[in-house]
């Protein structure tokens, strides 16, 4: 990237690139909204499940997020959730 740092990690990934490297298609950015209102979940919670979604992506070699990684992202939250809160 010519602008801001370099990362190397996805979890390093600043709100503007995640926004340019976590696009969604439809039914993904469905997925994620209904969770979002069913689990009362914040913002942040929002861009931290991209970038897990990101990373399973990543670890598959898929370019895009598909509805599929975000259902793990959601379910790795989930499981956070229970155990931490």
């Amino acid at each position: 990237m010519k602008r801001g740092k370099a990362i190397y990690a996805n979890a390093q990934m600043s709100t503007p690139q995640i926004r340019l490297f976590c696009e969604l298609g439809t039914d993904a950015e469905r997925l994620l909204e209904r969770a979002m209102q069913q689990q009362g979940l914040s913002a942040r919670a929002h861009d931290r499940i991209l970038k897990v979604a990101r990373t399973v992506a990543d670890l598959e070699g898929a370019q895009d997020i598909a509805v599929k990684h975000i259902a793990e992202a959601i379910q790795y939250r989930t499981l956070d959730r229970s155990y931490w809160s």
